[in-house]
């Protein structure tokens, strides 16, 4: 593919440098289809909607592309070909998030009545930061490359600041994000144990949101790439490859359905695009496939609005134990309400007793200790069924997007089963016999 041009924006980039990204050829506005080139932007010109990375996929032969990837790396490289990085991607320094384990999950379907061998935990904990958002970074980390930023950032509820501190740390970047003040210690902890800084912000992400907008158009902000601001077109390619995993992780098939959890909502809107890319390439077979959100009690401005039948999101002040999920205004909710309704799916949330308790039925079941993220969607899954909403006898996978440890708080009632003496007599007196 020809290298494209960036357009105008600020910052360091503001030239005709030219960038390769591989196939992408430009950023595509999703509400008016308006196109510019290439570049740090991240809102439409013409009519601010959002803009997101258009391809050129037409040289590919289906084939040709199944064998490629299908010889490619044990990470998110192997789609290469369908990301906007360039060809010699996997030769740089990165932390190479992905190809994380698809669990067959019988164990869990007894419990909820889900016919045998139709459900999967598409476990993402697995990722070198223990969450999904490796997949995200790892991309805006090219784009930063490209683009010539020097210091890489974030607002982020927990994840997203560990995986932003490890990947700058591997490609030599200085990183400065911003928190909550009052996150989960374990994520505070993973996120400055990498070296940058860390700073909490008074308020909730929303606020957080906020100051790194303010931040993103002031002097100071210079040569700083914001990878869920303005390198957001790109961050958000990441999730698409949870998609491609999933299907080529079933045979090169589309689950019939998918429980997905929300926060800005981008990770749900862009696992259906790359599903809708997959059927477009002839990698997979078109046929019809519902995706579900999921959100907790606490933080479920999408799930009211669906419930609501309103196509606009009102926003919410988060109060769950869900922190990675508490977004109270999440930018790509209207674009979940019409994935859910376009697709058959719908939107539910669950309360924070029950995000617990979806925690602890995934670890005694499957050996999977989910962050509070993954007890969402797995709580959620449980009450969709209950419901009637989601189909036991069709093949569903439901996402965890973290690990356990950093979420403890949210568990932290769980402990010994008892207390004895070291003799047999007191192992006896504990009824464990």
């Amino acid at each position: 593919m020809a290298a494209q041009t960036v357009g105008n924006t600020t910052g360091p980039t503001a030239d005709s440098t030219p960038v390769d990204l591989g196939p992408a050829v430009a950023l595509s506005c999703r509400e008016c289809g308006h196109r510019v080139p290439l570049g740090p932007v991240f809102a439409c010109e013409e009519c601010f909607g959002p803009l997101e990375i258009a391809y050129d996929f037409s040289a590919y032969d289906t084939e040709e592309l199944r064998k490629r990837i299908e010889a490619g790396p044990a990470n998110i490289w192997r789609y290469a070909p369908l990301l906007p990085v360039p060809a010699d991607v996997a030769d740089k320094p990165n932390i190479n998030p992905g190809w994380t384990k698809l669990v067959q999950a019988d164990n869990l379907a007894r419990e909820l009545g889900v016919d045998a061998g139709k459900l999967f935990v598409k476990d993402d904990s697995g990722n070198p930061t223990h969450s999904f958002k490796d997949r995200v970074v790892a991309q805006a980390i090219e784009a930063a490359r490209a683009f010539h930023f020097t210091t890489l950032s974030c607002s982020s509820t927990g994840n997203l600041a560990g995986a932003v501190g490890a990947a700058a740390a591997r490609a030599g970047f200085r990183s400065c994000v911003f928190i909550p003040h009052d996150l989960e210690q374990g994520k505070i902890v993973m996120a400055a144990i990498y070296g940058g800084e860390l700073v909490g912000i008074e308020g909730n992400y929303d606020d957080v949101n906020r100051f790194c907008s303010e931040l993103i158009g002031d002097p100071v902000g210079e040569g700083w790439g914001f990878v869920n601001v303005n390198l957001r077109p790109y961050y958000a390619e990441g999730s698409k490859t949870l998609a491609y995993e999933i299907c080529e992780q079933l045979g090169w098939r589309i689950p019939d359905q998918l429980v997905v959890p929300i926060a800005s909502g981008s990770q749900l809107t862009k696992i259906d695009k790359g599903l809708q890319e997959l059927i477009k390439l002839g990698l997979v077979e078109d046929r019809p496939y519902k995706i579900f959100g999921a959100q907790a009690e606490g933080c479920s401005p999408v799930s009211a609005a669906y419930k609501a039948g309103h196509d606009v999101v009102r926003p919410q002040k988060p109060n769950t134990i869900a922190k990675s999920l508490a977004i109270g205004n999440p930018a790509d909710g209207p674009y979940v309400l019409d994935i859910a309704r376009r697709t058959g799916g719908a939107v539910e949330d669950v309360t924070d007793e029950q995000v617990v308790d979806a925690i602890g039925l995934l670890a005694r079941t499957e050996g999977i200790f989910a962050e509070t993220a993954g007890g969402v969607t797995v709580g959620v899954a449980k009450k969709l069924i209950e419901s009637g909403l989601l189909d036991p006898t069709l093949t569903t996978v439901v996402l965890n997007t973290g690990d356990g440890l950093k979420t403890l708080d949210a568990v932290a009632g769980t402990g010994l089963t008892a207390t004895i003496r070291p003799n047999l007599e007191s192992f006896r007196e504990a009824g464990l016999v």
